[in-house]
């Protein structure tokens, strides 16, 4: 770690949250729509790394705002014969070094403000992977869990035929979010094929595997959190299969992120989802807990373990905390009693500016997201490229194509931050930066 006076230094230049720029006129009433905490938040973080990536006022400038945002209305007829109307969202940040790639969310709490946050750190992510494409996200502002089969299926069918302005192969690939999965996507699919006349596998990645889906597309995110976290014991000098951990979230990425610990040696001590969390000092039984969700749906009533709250967990002792569930989780309130020795973002935007300069502070290093998670997108790509070929590869070898990508940014990200005295979140973003602002120089701003 660094000396204090660098440190003091660094706490001081990099974590006074500076403001979100004032955009020209004609973005102003943009800036409103957009001007949520979330997207404040990336806005944050994207101008503490500028100065260290050194790119162009310019093209600073030009990559503070998405590209293009779309609001749409989605009329669906419910079970019961009424009709509703849903807001959607699509947000596609930069197109610059390739289409536009990310996930579609179905929640209570999606904004254009969410949206656009997440598809700036999807450019980054997708850069920092080095992947052909920029970033997008988008949702629908709805309670999944109150809508039926039937009603899922309109309100995505509906969806995907108001996004088929903006979305395609070659523009914007949609993706699974949250509440969304493989039959989601499998919607998507068929709702642009047959308005093409054609099967289009390759319009949406995250699909089922009999139409052209990834064998490794389920698993990738939460085993591509553990394959950073190993490289991480690694650079340390501490072995991974010693390591204690817990972890928030015991969904797709968090339940695949407990079971490659458990598989990998590590005990497991306490896990969480929306029902709350269990507590085992002595490790827990995570294929018996993940036999539990499948059979109940989550871990309510669950007695496998010591009940405490996902305020409790997060406070739990241990050597690694995974933060699998949603944002904003670790703020400048709750810092100060983590009691972890190493913190890895499974999700997107769990820790706030302020709660990064303390654990930075407190010399907790803090995996982060648009690294950590980058799996589901790199395989993501997989999965695109394969479907446009047509030629597929095994599990084994996206496993191993997964993991040396994987590597390779952790590797440049490690001493991108040793190099500038800065955090990991720091050098993943000034190496994401840097690759879209290359590619921005080389192309120019037209007109």
């Amino acid at each position: 770690m660094t000396p204090r006076r660098a440190r003091e230094a660094i706490q001081e230049a990099r974590y006074t949250r500076p403001a979100v720029a004032s955009p020209p006129e004609a973005l102003a009433h943009a800036q409103l729509e957009w001007d949520t905490p979330l997207y404040r938040m990336a806005v944050a973080q994207f101008d503490q790394a500028v100065p260290v990536a050194g790119i162009p006022d310019d093209i600073a400038e030009r990559l503070r705002y998405p590209e293009r945002s779309t609001i749409v209305s989605i009329p669906v007829r419910m079970d019961t014969g009424r009709r509703v109307v849903f807001p959607g969202y699509r947000v596609q940040h930069s197109s610059i070094i390739g289409p536009t790639k990310g996930g579609i969310r179905y929640d209570a709490n999606v904004t254009l403000g969410e949206c656009a946050a997440l598809a700036m750190w999807m450019t980054w992510k997708c850069a920092l992977l080095r992947l052909p494409y920029g970033g997008a996200k988008g949702g629908v502002r709805c309670d999944p869990r109150s809508l039926s089969i039937g009603e899922l299926e309109r309100l995505t069918r509906r969806f995907t035929s108001e996004l088929l302005p903006v979305i395609g192969p070659k523009e914007d690939i949609p993706a699974p979010d949250m509440a969304t999965n493989e039959q989601t996507m499998a919607w998507m699919m068929d709702t642009y094929s047959m308005q093409r006349g054609f099967a289009v596998p390759e319009i949406v990645t995250g699909k089922p595997i009999s139409i052209g889906g990834s064998v490794f597309r389920h698993e990738a995110t939460g085993a591509g959190v553990v394959m950073v976290a190993s490289r991480a014991c690694d650079r340390l000098g501490l072995s991974l299969a010693e390591q204690r951990c817990v972890v928030q979230g015991f969904g797709n990425v968090g339940g695949i992120a407990s079971q490659e610990l458990h598989d990998r040696g590590a005990s497991v001590t306490a896990v969480s989802d929306v029902s709350g969390g269990l507590h085992s000092e002595d490790g827990l039984d995570i294929p018996s807990l993940l036999e539990y969700v499948r059979e109940h749906g989550s871990l309510e009533g669950c007695a496998a373990g010591r009940r405490l709250t996902n305020e409790e967990l997060l406070e739990t002792e241990c050597d690694i905390l995974v933060l699998a569930a949603r944002e904003d989780q670790i703020t400048e309130d709750n810092a100060p009693r983590i009691h972890a020795r190493m913190i890895v973002e499974g999700a997107n935007g769990p820790t706030s500016l302020e709660a990064d300069g303390v654990l930075w502070e407190r010399e907790i290093p803090v995996l982060p997201d648009i690294l950590t998670n980058a799996g589901g997108v790199t395989v993501s790509y997989f999965e695109w490229v394969q479907d446009l070929g047509r030629i597929f590869w095994t599990r084994d070898e996206i496993r191993a194509k997964l993991e040396l990508m994987l590597s390779d940014a952790f590797d440049r990200v490690w001493d991108l931050a040793e190099e500038h005295t800065v955090p990991l979140r720091t050098g993943a973003l000034v190496a994401g930066i840097r690759e879209v602002s290359d590619a921005l120089e080389a192309r120019g701003i037209f007109p």
